[in-house]
């Protein structure tokens, strides 16, 4: 492996430590020294890959939300008009609601953007749209604006729902919360659409 792979795997590897770090324990919860160790590296390492605690924010909420870009295509091609069932019974289900550290960071790291600075509000909102262009998409409607309007609904019913179904105490009652919400999401989404050909580039 070359000088300039090994940099670029160790890089990658402190910045899925850091995702998985605030995905699991928000951004107050772990430090340089806990990201570092998660990754295998020293805390210099750290510092020369990403300069800073604010910069391994950045670089995690960049890796979750580009997760999320390229699944929305991936679900409507397998899955066809049956994508965004798919997709809410994933999100939903016990499985991804157990895993925090690798779990979606649409629902986890939203509220820590909102204690931060501008620039990542802006990153924030333009991957945001990205998905949300995604996910229109793959509905049917009167219009692209129709079409987004309801893809913006969808999206914060099942992150709200998702965060419910992890704070509650039962199995039982997360499941209730994730059935509910699941069927609010077909019901308010509407028609879907037939899948792609391919998935579309992404935006």
């Amino acid at each position: 492996m070359t000088n300039v792979s090994k940099k670029n795997e160790t890089r990658k590897r402190i910045i899925n430590a850091a995702s998985q770090g605030f995905r699991s324990n928000g951004y107050a919860g772990i430090g340089v020294d806990g990201i570092a160790k998660k990754a295998g590296v020293t805390s210099g390492a750290f510092y020369a890959h990403l300069g800073s605690k604010d910069g391994a924010f950045e670089a995690a909420l960049s890796l979750g939300l580009d997760e999320v870009i390229a699944a929305i295509p991936e679900f409507q091609l397998q899955h066809g008009k049956q994508w965004l069932v798919a997709f809410s019974d994933y999100y939903l289900g016990q499985a991804h609601r157990d895993d925090l550290s690798c779990g979606c960071a649409m629902t986890t790291l939203s509220p820590e953007v909102v204690r931060t600075k501008p620039e990542l509000h802006a990153i924030y909102e333009n991957k945001m749209v990205a998905i949300i262009e995604l996910m229109a998409l793959g509905l049917d409607g009167d219009s692209h604006e129709d079409c987004l309007s309801r893809a913006w609904t969808v999206l914060g019913i099942l992150i709200g729902g998702l965060t419910m179904a992890r704070a509650v105490a039962s199995v039982k009652t997360a499941d209730k919360i994730a059935i509910s919400i699941a069927n609010a999401v077909i019901n308010i989404a509407g028609e879907v659409k037939e899948p792609l050909e391919s998935a579309p580039p992404p935006i």
